[in-house]
């Protein structure tokens, strides 16, 4: 219903509360109270001033619009009649509660919108853009206000748009803002990596990768004042310090691609160095002679570098240069043996020199030649030690080569000259026979081996060259005999008895 006024000062009209004359009554009216109406109307307005009072200002808490701020005074507004105005008719109050409703729907998305926009820190990174928004939220109330509720609506909902495009740019928000910390933290700027992470990590709550980022931006500073220690130190020739700090850098920001490399180059520098040094070891001990301190040095540097060239040759530098020392000195060795004819040592000494290279011409020669003249003195000094061998045709014969065999090598050594002159004496004298006296029992039949069957005798004269012999007896019934004997170079022989003189018993005699 219309809100109806009642213009109390049109005197006009009778007053509600006026007294009644009844008829026939006196010239003076008798006061009567109030009328009914009257209280009636004073019970409504008593209650319209509660309402006020108790329940507008909740409602106006509840529907008050969030842009505007509030006054520090509120005054009392008279009430607002809920009945139409004159004129409204009731479906065109539905359209207006309807457009009302619509507006504060939107208004409640826009509010949703912003307290989780300012909840990410809006205002970092798109502070006038959010402005904007909240302009147009602020031209909604100004229209709320006046009761042009389509009007907010569409201020309501510009706004709600606004917001809801910047939640839609949170995803590039971080991911510029992630891109920018990380770029700051390769440059070795703190302070713009931390606000940037720190803007990340607010659009992006609990973010892992910028937490993390943020850690290293917040230890950014002490890293670099490290690594210009670390670097300071290098420079002064202090590597194992410089790596200290490097590492220590490292501990505190282990994705630090710098302090990363800086470790990595020190610690190849020391090692650099430290092979430097055992290689230099090696070359000084070559210098001073030392091949086998040399290579030990060598080998050990090859171990702190697997595969490196420069080791490997010089082990095998050195190895070359041990095995010309080592066979130049199995040749002198070979050399001075020959030249005192001692040729077993000779030919060890050659064969000493062809196990560190086969292919040696001067040693194949002088090895052939040392155990050819070795084998010649073996065959000269045992004719020589053994002539009672020469009694033997075959064995004399051949004593007689091996003699003319050493009478033709040129520039006989003394060794060999004696030996050639001992081995004449001998082949001498065994040419020159000697009277053996044999003597047997003139029953035992004899046999000299060498020399032929000389039956039975009692005694006997032969001449035998120098030599050993062996006599045989045999006899029937008796043992057979076995006489051996020497025939000396010195023209003497004692006399030789052989005879059988132990009979055999017969076993089954009868």
């Amino acid at each position: 219903m219309g809100e109806k006024e009642v213009n109390y000062s049109d005197r006009s009209g009778p007053q509600p509360w006026a007294s009644a004359t009844p008829s026939g009554a006196g010239s003076t009216p008798a006061r009567k109270g109030p009328g009914m109406l009257v209280w009636a109307m004073m019970g409504v307005l008593g209650l319209l001033a509660l309402a006020v009072i108790f329940v507008l200002p909740s409602v106006v808490e509840r529907y008050e619009l969030p842009f505007t701020p509030k006054p520090e005074v509120a005054e009392i507004a008279a009430p607002v009649s809920t009945a139409p105005a004159t004129g409204v008719s009731p479906f065109e109050e539905a359209q207006r509660a309807r457009a009302r409703q619509e507006a504060q729907e939107v208004l409640a998305s826009l509010l949703e919108k912003q307290e989780a926009l300012e909840g990410l820190a809006v205002s970092q990174w798109a502070e006038l853009r959010y402005q904007a928004a909240l302009e147009a939220a602020r031209q909604g109330d100004e229209a709320y206000r006046t009761q042009a509720f389509d009007e907010a609506t569409r201020r309501y909902r510009a706004a709600d748009d606004g917001l809801t495009a910047l939640q839609g740019q949170i995803p590039k928000v971080y991911s510029d803002a992630m891109q920018q910390a990380r770029q700051a933290l390769q440059n070795g700027d703190a302070e713009t990596a931390s606000s940037k992470f720190t803007l990340a990590l607010a659009v992006q709550p609990g973010d892992a990768d910028a937490q993390a980022g943020l850690k290293r931006a917040q230890a950014l500073s002490p890293v670099l004042g490290l690594l210009d220690e670390a670097e300071d130190l290098r420079a002064a020739g202090n590597l194992n310090e410089a790596l200290s700090r490097a590492q220590q850098a490292v501990a505190l920001d282990g994705a630090h691609a710098g302090a990363q490399t800086l470790v990595r180059d020190l610690r190849t520098q020391i090692a650099d160095n430290a092979f430097t040094a055992v290689m230099s070891e090696g070359f000084t001990a070559l210098q001073a002679g030392d091949s086998e301190a040399a290579i030990a040095k060598f080998e050990q540097a090859l171990r702190m570098r697997p595969g490196s060239t420069q080791a490997e040759e010089a082990i095998t530098q050195t190895r070359d240069q041990l095995a010309v020392a080592q066979i130049n000195a199995n040749r002198s060795s070979a050399e001075a043996f020959v030249t005192a004819e001692q040729w077993e040592d000779a030919v060890k000494a050659y064969d000493a020199a062809l196990a560190i290279d086969a292919n040696l011409v001067f040693a194949l020669e002088g090895r052939d030649y040392a155990g050819k003249r070795l084998q010649l003195d073996r065959l000269l000094q045992s004719a020589i030690d053994q002539p009672e061998r020469l009694s033997d045709t075959a064995v004399y014969e051949q004593a007689v080569q091996i003699y003319y065999t050493g009478r033709n090598i040129a520039d006989a050594g003394p060794r060999l000259q004696g030996q050639l002159d001992s081995l004449e004496n001998v082949l001498n004298r065994a040419q020159v026979p000697v009277e053996v006296t044999l003597t047997s029992d003139n029953v035992t039949e004899v046999t000299l081996y060498q020399v032929g069957v000389l039956g039975k005798f009692s005694q006997q004269v032969v001449s035998l060259k120098p030599g050993k012999y062996v006599a045989v007896g045999t006899r029937p019934g008796y043992r057979d005999v076995r006489t051996e004997f020497e025939v000396g170079f010195d023209n003497r022989s004692a006399p030789v008895t052989v005879a059988c003189t132990e009979e055999i018993v017969a076993v089954n005699r009868r």
